[in-house]
């Protein structure tokens, strides 16, 4: 048994009197806990040389005296001698040049000859853009920084590689001690890797500028990877606590039993108020914190590593710069008991590094957290002075010891003088030693954390955590005036929003009623292309009622929200039209936050079958209000001022709208989609379109060949989270949140790659909800479909259709292969089936794929009566033999939300990349084309 023993000592004995606690190891432990024991006797020698001990420690004050503020802190944190070794780390990843000119989110989206590659790095330069490469693609192996050997296969000695590797590994210099042969053994290159991990994400985020260091923890928190919440900087002498970088991550959890609509909820991890727990070492822990912290996360059946430690592949390497830092994880209920290792969210904080070290960070953590946790070996006078700072703190401190047997004297005498001033009993400490059985113990800690989140604590959102540390001294990485300034603006846009759909009805006028009549109005005048001879008459009847809404339209002036917004996207500074957008993107997020949600698997499933005639106008889901309702607003405008320019009833010299696509543009370059196809009237805006492709054409100069790539299915078919993986890009993603309209997005390629590749851009389109699966007896609705399906196929040069099922090809597509096969336009296809429910389905067996392709006969009469053709489905038949099928694994390794993206789903969403960029290359694709020949195309589809 282990436990503590209590010794009383006698009156006559000392004036100190009081109860005095001995660690003694008495062989196996239980759960941990510490049991009170009255020892007999004890010398009083002993006692009465603590007792010295405790008046020399008084009469020092007691004191680590740290200070509050951030000067202090800094130079007491990094001595002298340290200020090296940042910079000596940037120059060992070649990152030393993107100091002044930081890594950008568009820098790490280019398409290069790196992107075509499963490529391992070779030098230490490499590592960086290897972890983004992988980051990119939700790998979940991005954090093994292991490097193979620089030098080609063709360089390799003459030997068998099997013959080399045995005299690599069993290598016996007593046999043989030429020194030729021993210089010759040390020059070989062996892999090798220099780079502790946390060491090269902190260099990497130093190196990178705000919004890339948003990217890469979002990308982080979808691998279930632990995220910097502060950042150390050694070489100039500040900590950044990472606001701004998490500002982007959302999660959803299951917040009330039982399971159901509505139970599931969508929010910001920054303005979530949880209980928070820490985990820090002081001075030396036999105990791995972040071991500890993975097993307290995991559930039963396995092992989550959200936190890197020293076991983990290549984990054991020293940290030159990352210590200091403070990592942040959660844990978020998914409603399923067996799961579920608590009742409610939580988050967890770990400081990497000696809390003697890195007071300031401790400071923060005892002032955010519900409890603390102190790992370490001994508790000496040192450590005793330590926390004696902390005698005023309200938070509640736990102990877990691996004392030594030969100190435990020492850790008695200290640990009894700790008890008063941190408030703390018995039931606080506890004793792990290595007979001490790991899931008992891992259950005690779970049930204490528990106990003080069902008690009265602390709960703090990361934005209250922030509010402290800049009282701190700690430097916040959104405190700074392009950012605060692009918040004001944004802010004064939300606090007028007090019903979103009133909002939409009064702010937004040119999305009403004319909006959808003229879009009507425009569909029927389309249409006609398809009629052999259309009556001019007819033809002259749709120009008259456009120009009439148009003229409408064109009457009314931007509200004043529009028009603070436009002065947003106007500023004449390039951060803080990106800050405006981010902001404006989370604060009408936060309009209906926190967002109810079906559970996961339910959004994977749920899909609208449309078998009857419905209203175009009536929408598939309820549509929050966006970023790209505001922008809509802004093409109505140039819409309908465009309209009566080319119908003379304007003059040319008196347009007021059009620097607009100019604007619009800017945000496309800088990495935001823009909408294509407007979702609220289901058409294609092709003034405002036009406008946008010829400043793109201006903007891009000579660097204006194009590669169209888009991807169609049906909503809930994971399309979208498919090319944000492929690419790092930024479509929505999950239905209850999504716009309805179809979003295109710009991925410039290296100017040294362009050549090779056959084009300078990558447009991508995504179709988002605008294909829902209507079958043919849903006429209008069907018939509309077919045509989009058909304008967005017909601009691309490469289709990946996304399929959630066999047999699933949505009917619109079947219509749209067939009217494309008589244009003669027939781009390279993918055909890519997503097993969005579980790992262990099977891939589609070859017969599989080809029934894929084999569409059912009645949407194959319906297709075919609406093209009074024949019923071949030729174009069809022969896809299974020219063009390829692919099964991608479950997106998701276990159950959301802390499930994490699986290592198959990622490593053949890089294989399916891979294929488009060599069809690309190949010259498979359709014919690659320039912006003015994508003008021509949109105008004529």
């Amino acid at each position: 048994m282990l436990g503590f023993t209590v010794v009383r000592t006698s009156p006559g004995c000392s004036t100190t009197s009081g109860i005095e606690v001995e660690l003694l190891v008495k062989g196996h432990s239980d759960l941990g806990e510490v049991t009170p024991e009255v020892k007999a006797s004890d010398s009083q020698t002993s006692v009465a040389i603590a007792d010295l001990e405790w008046r020399e420690m008084e009469g020092d004050d007691c004191g680590f005296h740290y200070g509050d503020g951030a000067n202090e802190a800094q130079d007491s944190d990094f001595p002298t001698v340290e200020r090296s070794r940042l910079q000596e780390m940037l120059s060992l990843l070649g990152l030393e040049t993107y100091q002044a000119q930081k890594l950008t989110l568009q820098d790490s989206l280019q398409i290069s000859f790196d992107s075509m590659k499963n490529w391992a790095p070779q030098v230490p330069k490499d590592l960086p853009w290897h972890f983004l490469r992988k980051l990119q693609a939700l790998n979940s192996e991005a954090r093994n920084t292991t490097m193979v050997l620089d030098m080609p296969p063709d360089a390799w000695p003459a030997e068998k590689e099997s013959q080399m590797e045995e005299e690599m590994i069993y290598w016996d210099p007593a046999e043989d001690m030429a020194a030729d042969d021993i210089y010759s053994f040390s020059e070989l290159p062996m892999p090798d890797t220099p780079v502790n991990p946390l060491d090269l994400l902190c260099a990497l985020l130093l190196s990178s500028d705000t919004f890339l260091q948003q990217e890469v923890l979002l990308k982080m928190s979808l691998c279930q990877f632990a995220l910097p919440l502060v950042l150390p900087d050694s070489e100039n002498h500040y900590h950044t606590f990472l606001l701004w970088a998490l500002r982007g991550v959302v999660r959803t959890c299951c917040f009330q039993p039982p399971r159901g609509l509505g139970s599931f909820r969508e929010d910001s991890v920054v303005l979530s108020r949880v209980p928070t727990f820490a985990f820090v070492r002081m001075d030396v822990s036999s105990n791995s914190k972040s071991q500890l912290l993975n097993a307290i996360l995991s559930p039963a059946r396995r092992q989550w590593d959200c936190f890197w430690h020293r076991d983990l592949n290549l984990g054991t390497n020293s940290r030159e710069i990352a210590d200091g830092l403070v990592e942040i994880s959660w844990f978020f209920p998914s409603g399923k008991e067996d799961l579920d290792v608590f009742p409610e969210p939580m988050a967890f904080l770990n400081l990497r590094g000696d809390i003697g070290s890195h007071w300031l960070q401790f400071k923060l953590l005892t002032e955010v957290s519900s409890a603390v946790f102190i790992l370490t070996d001994n508790i000496s006078k040192k450590e005793y002075k330590l926390l004696y700072p902390m005698k005023e703190s309200t938070t509640k401190y736990y102990f877990i010891l691996s004392p030594y047997r030969g100190k435990r004297n020492t850790n008695l005498r200290f640990l009894n003088r700790l008890i008063p001033v941190l408030k703390i009993d018995h039931s606080h400490v506890l004793v792990k030693v290595s007979s001490t059985d790991n899931e008992s113990f891992v259950r005690r800690i779970r049930a204490i954390i528990c106990s003080v989140a069902r008690s009265p604590c602390r709960r703090l959102s990361v934005e209250d955590m922030a509010h402290a540390a800049r009282k701190l001294g700690l430097r916040i990485d959104e405190d700074f005036e392009e950012c605060q300034k692009a918040k004001e603006r944004m802010e004064k846009i939300i606090r007028k929003i007090k019903d979103v759909d009133a909002y939409k009805r009064d702010e937004l006028r040119l999305q009403g009623d004319p909006a959808r009549k003229a879009a009507q109005v425009e569909r029927e005048f389309c249409q006609l292309q398809w009629v052999s001879e259309p009556p001019e008459k007819h033809r002259a009847e749709l120009r008259r009622r456009v120009l009439e809404l148009r003229v409408q339209q064109n009457g009314q002036e931007p509200t004043s929200g529009v028009q603070e917004f436009i002065l947003g996207i106007s500023s004449p500074s390039l951060g803080e039209r990106q800050y405006f957008l981010r902001w404006m993107e989370w604060g009408l997020a936060r309009l209906g936050s926190p967002r109810p949600r079906q559970p996961p698997e339910t959004l994977l499933t749920l899909r609208p079958k449309l078998g009857g005639a419905s209203d175009l106008n009536e929408p598939f889901w309820p549509e929050p209000l966006g970023v790209e309702h505001f922008l809509r607003e802004m093409g109505q405008f140039y819409e309908a001022e465009s309209c009566l320019v080319e119908a003379g009833k304007l003059p040319a010299g008196q347009r007021r709208f059009a620097h607009f696509p100019g604007l619009a543009v800017e945000l496309l370059l800088g990495g935001l989609p823009l909408e294509l196809v407007d979702g609220a009237t289901l058409s294609i805006p092709v003034r405002w379109v036009t406008g946008l492709l010829k400043e793109l054409h201006v903007r891009l100069d000579r660097r204006s060949r194009l590669v169209v790539l888009s991807a169609l299915g049906a909503p809930g078919t994971g399309k979208s989270t498919l090319l944000n993986t492929m690419f790092g890009l930024r479509f929505a993603t999950g239905r209850s949140c999504s716009p309805r309209g179809s979003f295109m997005q710009l991925l410039p390629v290296a100017e040294g790659f362009s050549q090779d590749l056959g084009c300078d851009q990558i447009l991508v389109i995504d179709s988002g909800g605008l294909i829902s699966g209507a079958l043919p007896s849903a006429g209008d609705r069907f018939e509309l479909e077919a045509s989009l399906a058909t304008l967005l196929m017909g601009l691309s040069n490469v289709t990946v259709v996304s399929l959630a099922e066999m047999k699933d090809i949505p009917p619109a597509i079947l219509h749209a292969f067939l009217r494309l096969e008589k244009t003669g336009h027939m781009p390279n296809y993918q055909f890519v089936y997503q097993n969005l429910h579980d790992l262990s389905v099977p891939s589609p067996k070859p017969r599989d794929r080809r029934q894929l392709l084999d569409p059912p006969s009645d949407l194959g009469r319906a297709a075919t009566h609406m093209e009074k053709q024949g019923s071949s489905f030729r174009t069809l038949a022969g896809l299974a033999e020219r063009q390829h099928v692919w099964h991608i694994p479950a997106l998701w390794h276990g159950a959301p939300p802390m499930a994490t993206v699986s290592l198959g789903y990622s490593e053949a969403i890089f294989e399916l990349k891979r294929c488009l960029l060599e069809n690309i290359r190949n010259g498979l694709s359709n014919q690659n084309q320039n912006i003015q020949q994508l003008i021509e195309l949109v105008r004529r589809l």
